[in-house]
């Protein structure tokens, strides 16, 4: 009903991004650029997109200058490794896939979100 207003998104489409609470403050529905510009508020979403993205490349700045100080003292170094998932290769295909590891269901049952990074 009414699709051809709604882009011809599926209701699922349509709702993925709808807020949900008690979720981990690193789910990408909470990015706050994302919320200004879903709220109808273009300029401050932009300002604040670019805030998140110069965020994300001081930290990949920050993971590159740790690892070429870890070469340089010959240790080894692990860089970004994800709260949730885990990198295996796939006995059937061969290739890199991502594991579900587990510790999200628990965290969010608990509302325990310590180690979560600050992303945000």
């Amino acid at each position: 009903e009414n699709a051809e207003n709604m882009y011809f998104f599926s209701e699922l489409a349509l709702t993925l991004n709808e807020p949900e609470e008690r979720v981990a403050p690193t789910d990408s529905r909470l990015r706050p650029d994302q919320r200004l510009m879903e709220s109808g508020r273009w300029d401050e979403a932009n300002v604040e997109k670019q805030r998140l993205e110069e965020k994300q490349r001081a930290v990949r700045r920050r993971r590159e200058a740790e690892a070429v100080e870890a070469m340089e003292e010959g240790k080894d170094y692990e860089g970004y490794i994800p709260l949730w998932f885990e990198r295996k290769v796939d006995a059937v295909t061969g290739e890199l896939i991502c594991v579900y590891k587990g510790g999200y269901w628990e965290a969010k049952d608990k509302q325990d979100w310590s180690v979560c990074p600050d992303i945000f």
